[in-house]
């Protein structure tokens, strides 16, 4: 169309069809199970019940692995971001690290119970998938902008992760209701036996989470891959390695300069620390201070799923409607309120009020202290999706939009560079106290610091 003055053109942009954003969110959907059944409800606690050698060292020795795969994932994410901008490309990055999550989570099987042997390849290939499925997330998210306007940045984002948190769930119900069986019974959720012959005395239905998490990503990654339109080839990888660490150190010498960017990324580098924490010790926290099976952590899981996948659905049109800085602040509010009271919880007491204890073989969630645990779950799982959703449509709203891998890589890099801190207090401080509850205090600070940096940030 021309313009009044001159012969110059404005152009349009135009946007892929329903099918290929479509297809694009599946990634979440591909991806959540390795965070609802590996990081946080079925394998974790598993890990620290039944092969390590208690439950305190066991959320001690998981917590020094995620420290190590994040410091990876810190260290390379924003020269890898920056990388994949100079070169154009999104979809071989998120294949090879694809291929990463798919191999580590897969070698988990070997994690048998009572084998401390075992334990530093479990851990290992715990490190390399969570490296995997991290950078695969980052290049997926730098997809973004090409699929939808500006002004529904916000929706895209939090269908995403609701999309993702059903996943999970339907990944839970999978393994709680056919796979996962009670050791002392022999069935799982349903009454079943579990399929496959697998064997409840040889946990072998927490085991198997691992392989699935590589197959159901492999299965359900595949549309992205067939459907959603790549960026176009810019220039071979050799001159791309040379132009995008340019370009990163130009964009890192500027970042000072942009202080709302600056301090949105610090701000969520430290909220992200205590948010990753609180998701990956929440399974693992329940199993010691409750006692809980993982019949019941798994049942809690999709509990929180669900409120999750409302959480990230509605969140969305908070984002679109009243801009995402208001709904991060209202979710940490809440994150940091529901994590103050756990603290208050064990198996007799809720905020330092005597209940009734749950009676052994009893009722699902029947003593009171579980049930306040439910809640407060819940508010965790529908604050948690629309914080980690509405923190990405915010980024894309401050960076340059010619550098959003980039950015997309030092937005992971704010969320993983401190990402070993978290972990490592929370392991540190629990080997030292042996108190799980001493170990999780310290995601109170996170939280409140989070919250004070994000307050100077002007969208």
């Amino acid at each position: 169309m021309q313009t009044g003055a001159g012969d110059a053109k404005a152009t349009t942009k135009v946007y892929p069809g329903r099918a290929a954003v479509i297809s694009w969110i599946f990634f979440d959907w591909a991806a959540q199970p390795y965070f609802t059944l590996i990081t946080t409800f079925v394998f974790a606690p598993y890990f620290a019940r039944f092969v390590a050698p208690d439950a305190a060292s066991g959320q001690a020795l998981w917590g020094f692995a995620t420290a190590a795969a994040g410091l990876v994932i810190a260290l390379l994410s924003p020269v890898l971001g920056a990388i994949a901008d100079a070169s154009g490309r999104r979809k071989p990055w998120i294949a090879g690290f694809g291929a990463l999550l798919v191999i580590g989570a897969s070698a988990m099987w070997i994690g048998k119970p009572g084998n401390p042997d075992i334990i530093p390849a479990l851990l290992l290939a715990y490190a390399i998938a969570s490296v995997g499925v991290e950078f695969a997330t980052v290049f997926n998210n730098a997809m973004m902008p090409t699929l939808v306007p500006p002004d529904r940045i916000g929706r895209l984002s939090g269908t995403g992760w609701a999309t993702g948190y059903v996943g999970g769930i339907l990944s839970l119900v999978l393994v709680l209701g056919f796979l996962a069986a009670n050791a002392e019974t022999g069935r799982t959720l349903f009454g079943f036996t579990p399929l496959f012959g697998l064997d409840p005395a040889m946990h072998e239905g927490d085991r198997i989470t691992g392989p699935l998490t590589g197959l159901w990503f492999i299965i359900f990654v595949t549309p992205m891959f067939l459907f959603t339109p790549d960026y176009p080839t810019k220039r071979p990888m050799r001159a791309a390695l040379g132009e995008g660490l340019r370009e990163l150190r130009q964009s890192l010498s500027s970042l000072p300069k942009q202080k709302s960017l600056a301090r949105f990324l610090l701000a969520n580098m430290i909220y992200t620390d205590g948010l990753v924490s609180l998701f990956a010790f929440g399974g693992i926290y329940a199993a010691g201070t409750l006692g809980w099976d993982t019949i019941r952590i798994g049942t809690f899981g999709i509990i929180l799923a669900v409120a999750g996948t409302f959480g990230g659905w509605i969140g969305g049109k908070l984002d679109d409607a009243f801009g995402p800085k208001r709904v991060i602040t209202a979710s940490l509010l809440i994150l940091l309120f529901a994590i103050v009271v756990i603290l208050t919880v064990n198996k007799d007491s809720v905020l330092f009020i005597q209940v009734v204890p749950p009676v052994p073989g009893g009722p699902l969630f029947a003593g009171a202290a579980e049930r306040a645990y439910i809640v407060l779950g819940c508010l965790i799982g529908a604050t948690g999706a629309p914080l980690q959703a509405a923190s990405r449509s915010l980024l894309i709203r401050l960076a340059p939009k010619d550098r959003i891998a980039q950015y997309f890589g030092l937005f992971a890099l704010t969320g993983k560079v401190t990402s070993f801190i978290g972990p490592l207090l929370i392991g540190a401080i629990t080997a030292a106290t042996a108190s799980q509850k001493a170990g999780m205090a310290v995601l109170v600070a996170f939280f409140v610091a989070g919250l004070a940096l994000l307050a100077k940030v002007r969208e």
